[in-house]
């Protein structure tokens, strides 16, 4: 199955699985459609730190094309990766965003890493999804459902929060089981002093 963005081909909606290699730039190569972009972006913010773990992901939509992402953690910081294509009739055939964001560890307030098992007929649980939330102390303000406010009111607020999801169909099992190292490795360093 592919889907046609209308400018450039056909790109296939399945990617190739980035999950059997551990260092950042294997794994954004063989995944990412855009990886020298992505990698050139975080190394300008890395500048030499390790890579303690990182997530990867990537989809295709029938309104905006590719859309890319990668979260990296060194230890003190989320360092995210963006990229999406513009719409078309937004700009140039090919044109996309590539957006950067820095989180300090220190703003993440708890982590949370939701499995969906499935048994097998033998009896044994095997994941079928994981869902991963990152709450931040940050605030995120954020529109009404409408999208409009009565005078006076305030929009409603709430924490900022970084979520990843896996599923079999989606990634398949080594990326879910990457998104819950991932998830482990970020969970073992809230709270503690940082590198």
């Amino acid at each position: 199955m592919s889907h046609s963005l209308g400018g450039g081909g056909d790109l296939p909606a399945v990617f190739p699985d980035w999950s059997p290699y551990h260092d950042l730039d294997s794994a954004a190569r063989a995944y990412l459609r855009d990886p020298d972009v992505a990698l050139e972006s975080l190394g300008g913010v890395l500048r030499g730190a390790d890579v303690l773990c990182f997530t990867l992901e990537r989809f295709v939509n029938e309104v905006n094309g590719v859309w890319q992402e990668v979260v990296v953690c060194d230890g003190n910081r989320l360092i995210l990766w963006h990229g999406e294509d513009v719409p078309l009739g937004e700009g140039p055939p090919g044109s996309m965003t590539s957006s950067l964001r820095v989180v300090p560890l220190s703003t993440v307030t708890e982590v949370g890493c939701r499995r969906q098992l499935t048994r097998t007929p033998s009896g044994q649980a095997q994941v079928g999804s994981v869902d991963v939330y990152l709450l931040l102390s940050t605030m995120d303000e954020a529109a009404p459902s409408g999208g409009t406010l009565e005078e006076g009111e305030r929009p409603p607020v709430r924490h900022d929060a970084l979520r990843f999801g896996k599923t079999i169909d989606d990634g398949g099992a080594g990326q879910i089981a990457r998104l819950e190292e991932f998830a482990r490795v970020i969970a073992s360093l809230v709270g503690r002093p940082t590198l």
